[in-house]
């Protein structure tokens, strides 16, 4: 499995936030380069950006700071947060970005989420479920649907989506680790590749996600538990490949 350390970008500055509230975030770092560097001199091998200010208003805001990123870090970066236009996919891919995260447009509009697999190939795009109390939640995770995850990821395949990102919003920012059972489930009915967000706070986390055993669980973003040295980069990935 792959460690992401997680660089999300609020007011220019890399932030965390708890349960997806904007109004309770924590900067980490006046810039999101400083924290990418950071997290790649440690050891990380991936990234995992989300453009926050992008989430809120619904088309790409810190694609300065992501191209920043990709042309001094020589690792793949995923980005997520606002693109919901083909013209907001190929800027972000013209940023530099190996991937892309596609949230509320691949839901709402089957088209744009068709033509995105077809112009850059389903092996560059990520779709995100986001779920709170069990539900889909889109915009920015502001707004909870009355779609369930299995409902979710069943459309999901079925329109040629190949990677999922599957986060547990009531969990980030917690700490308190994932939903091991949940988090199976969800694996289990990816037929893809999956990759786990929300709630790690401690190597037994990690440990219990490896020990899941799930084909599919290809990797796990980590976020505050990293920016609080809860555990090192090199910690996390033994774990993960152990």
């Amino acid at each position: 499995m792959i460690l992401y350390p997680a660089i999300d970008i609020l007011d220019g500055s890399a932030v965390r936030l708890v349960k997806g509230d904007f109004d309770a975030k924590k900067v980490y770092d006046e810039d999101p380069l400083d924290a990418a560097r950071g997290w790649v001199q440690a050891g990380a091998t991936h990234l995992h950006v989300v453009d926050l200010d992008g989430a809120r208003a619904g088309n790409p805001v810190n694609l300065e700071h992501v191209k920043r990123i990709v042309d001094e870090l020589d690792v793949p970066v995923q980005l997520g947060g606002g693109l919901r236009t083909l013209q907001a996919v190929e800027a972000a891919i013209d940023a530099g970005v190996t991937r892309v995260i596609l949230g509320t447009a691949a839901f709402a509009d089957s088209d744009f989420l068709r033509g995105v697999l077809r112009t850059w190939t389903p092996e560059r795009v990520l779709v995100s479920v986001d779920v709170r109390g069990g539900h889909v939640t889109t915009a920015g995770w502001t707004e909870t649907t009355a779609v369930t995850t299995t409902e979710v990821i069943r459309d999901l395949a079925g329109k040629g989506v190949i990677q999922l990102v599957f986060t547990n919003v009531d969990r980030d920012g917690m700490l308190e680790g994932p939903d091991l059972e949940e988090v199976r489930r969800v694996a289990e009915a990816v037929k893809g590749s999956l990759i786990y967000s929300g709630g790690i706070g401690q190597l037994a986390d990690l440990e219990g996600l490896a020990g899941l055993g799930e084909a599919s669980l290809e990797g796990v973003i980590v976020g505050k538990a990293l920016y609080e040295r809860r555990f090192t980069v090199p910690e996390a990935q033994a774990v993960l490949d152990s």
